[in-house]
């Protein structure tokens, strides 16, 4: 089966190096494609002189740009198994094949990688934790379905999803949106224990209270739009 990691990077000179080379060397048989998303700083010239594959965007679509950026690129080379990888340094390329593995045995068509199943290793931030919390209490509201860790950005996917994806992807941070949307096709999600460090370099988005609210408030709306269109 082609296997394909998809790294969105913004402002990752620092890291992205070391992120590729944990794939490397800790998920043989995994291609990987860097998205520079219109990096302010020197992402895409770090990657060109350390020969990274990597796609350069002309301008700045944001993290569901660039995702999805990375999904059509699976879908049109023929890869059968995508999975999101974050290009911080915070995923751990040693978990792939056993996410990928679980995929295919139980005929998922995604499964994410969750730091609160076992509870090790980095668990974010506090105000992050509040908004993961919120996430799953809402998701499981109104779909039934327990999603321990919705803002999981790693995350891999079989064939058909990548195909759903590379059509149509939320712009603003997708992870919950788009598990909604799987959700709401009857498509299979699982999760499987991982653990995560603390990213490497730079800042969350959400590390204020103003852009953490901002986020619940935006994302609710666009669950409850999926949910019911």
């Amino acid at each position: 089966m082609k296997k394909l990691v998809i790294i969105p990077a913004y402002n990752e000179k620092d890291s992205i190096v070391n992120t590729v080379k944990d794939i490397k060397d800790n998920a043989q048989g995994f291609d990987y494609i860097v998205v520079n998303d219109c990096s302010t700083d020197n992402t895409y010239d770090v990657c060109v002189e350390n020969g990274l594959k990597v796609i350069n965007l002309p301008l700045n679509l944001g993290i569901g740009g660039a995702v999805q950026t990375g999904y059509l690129y699976a879908f049109q080379n023929g890869y059968d198994i995508a999975v999101q990888f974050d290009g911080d340094g915070q995923h751990d390329a040693a978990y792939l094949n056993e996410m990928a593995d679980y995929l295919v045995k139980n005929e998922c068509d995604m499964v994410i990688g969750s730091r609160f199943i076992e509870k090790e290793g980095f668990q974010s931030s506090f105000i992050r934790r509040v908004g993961i919390k919120y996430f799953t209490f809402l998701i499981h509201l109104l779909t039934g379905k327990t999603i321990t860790d919705p803002t999981s950005g790693m995350r891999m996917c079989n064939r058909r999803t990548i195909e759903m994806f590379a059509k149509e992807y939320p712009i603003d941070y997708p992870e919950p949106e788009s598990t909604v949307r799987l959700i709401r096709h009857k498509r299979k999600i699982e999760e499987v224990p991982v653990i995560m460090r603390e990213r490497a370099e730079g800042v969350s988005s959400l590390s204020s209270v103003r852009h953490s609210v901002y986020y619940m408030i935006k994302v609710s709306i666009a669950i409850l739009v999926e949910k019911w269109r």
